[in-house]
């Protein structure tokens, strides 16, 4: 694999633009949802259910189903709090790269970066779900979920305006009411940093079936041709001076490194 000629365009960049997808967080531990079976692999009891990710992943349960949709968003909030994030992280972070992602687990920012562009929103800040207003705040509320029938127990979250039911600040399926700001400001900011730099950008993870960040990486990457794009399942790539790894997030910063 190339993984010289990945460390050939770390060097030569004016910067590094790291474009992270689901696939970062697998070395992790973070469960892989590709496909129903992976999804239910992790969640048996939505299996029982016969609940497809994007039927949980949907606003509408805020308001026909508040536990159900606050036992989905509540256990991956504790699982992501838990999380404790791979070493390539810190591999990443001693190249100083910026990161563009459709993650909303808050990994990058528990691993040190203050400059993260989250796409998609958090699952750390919540909105009101009306919304009454474009507030957004940190999600700091413990939320008890029956690990049985994967549903909330107990108080939800609610808007500190106007006490209605609160949600995360994530972009959903479907989604009408999804409070855009604070990601858009992020995405403004590493927009701006992108300009007159000489940038390679190092896509991790991004699959095609959701292709926000290989569409983003692909854009970043056009003008120098230096994209690497780490990713076991899917890494073709159509830049000339593109660079196909694949493999997983952790085998490929290491080796990438070892180079450097």
């Amino acid at each position: 694999m190339s993984f010289e000629r990945a460390a050939d365009l770390i060097r030569e960049a004016d910067a590094v633009l790291v474009c992270a997808g689901a696939g970062m967080g697998v070395d992790s531990g973070l469960p892989d949802f590709r496909g129903n079976q992976g999804f239910w692999r992790a969640y048996p009891p939505y299996a029982r259910l016969g609940l497809a990710f994007e039927e949980l992943a949907d606003p509408v349960h805020f308001a026909d189903d508040p536990e159900l949709a606050w036992g989905f968003y509540g256990h991956r909030t504790h699982l992501y709090r838990d999380t404790i994030p791979h070493g390539g992280f810190a591999i990443l972070r001693s190249w100083g790269a910026r990161v563009f992602t459709s993650n909303v687990d808050g990994q990058f920012q528990k691993a040190g970066f203050a400059d993260v562009a989250e796409v998609h929103g958090s699952i750390h800040h919540l909105q009101c779900t009306l919304p009454c207003r474009s507030d957004i705040w940190p999600s700091t509320q413990d939320i008890t979920v029956d690990p049985d029938t994967m549903r909330a127990v107990g108080d939800l979250p609610a808007c500190p305006s106007c006490g209605s039911l609160a949600r995360p600040n994530i972009l959903m399926f479907g989604d009408a009411h999804w409070v855009p700001d604070r990601s858009q400001a992020q995405l403004d900011a590493v927009n701006g940093w992108r300009r007159g730099r000489k940038v390679t950008v190092v896509e991790i993870g991004a699959g095609q079936a959701v292709p926000t960040v290989r569409r983003y990486a692909e854009l970043a990457g056009a003008a120098t041709g230096a994209l690497i794009r780490i990713n076991p399942r899917e890494p073709d790539i159509r830049h000339n001076r593109g660079v196909s790894l694949p493999v997983g997030a952790l085998e490929a910063l290491t080796a990438i490194q070892e180079r450097l």
